[in-house]
């Protein structure tokens, strides 16, 4: 099992957990009340640091239904965050777009992360032929 040492910048957010045999995705809270008008761009704070293990990087994603119930959109679509960003004042963050007026309370559930490993080195060699098996060059479709 992994360790995360975690600093959580408020009191008013539930504390992280994992939820075994649901996900393994856990659950990011907004950490202030925030107001958005259709159009508007805000970093909306998450309320933890985390020093994550060495060789490892969380995916930060929004939730299912951060879009039906807030009206917003991650810009970056899929955050990134490796384990330098770890000091006592790197507060993860996670940056949405409005797309309608919208209110996010303290304690929402807005996004949701996972601890990946790095990408092992990659050597890339080239060649003419790949496989016999040829889908059609478009999707899992094979279909344009």
């Amino acid at each position: 099992m992994e360790k995360i040492r975690i600093k959580y910048f408020t009191d008013k957010i539930e504390k992280l957990r994992y939820i075994d045999g649901k996900s393994d995705w856990i659950d990011l809270r907004c950490a202030e009340d925030i107001v958005l008008k259709k159009g508007e761009f805000k970093l909306l704070p998450l309320g933890v640091a985390m020093q994550l293990p060495e060789g490892y990087e969380a995916h930060v994603v929004p939730r299912s239904s951060t879009f039906k119930n807030f009206g917003i959109i991650q810009t970056n679509h899929c955050g990134i965050i490796d384990e330098s960003y770890s000091g006592d004042n790197d507060q993860w963050f996670m940056p949405v777009y409005a797309v309608r007026d919208t209110e996010i309370h303290v304690n929402d559930r807005v996004c949701q992360f996972r601890i990946m490993e790095h990408q092992p080195v990659i050597d890339f060699e080239e060649t003419d032929h790949l496989s016999d098996t040829d889908r059609g060059g478009f999707g899992s479709t094979g279909k344009a």
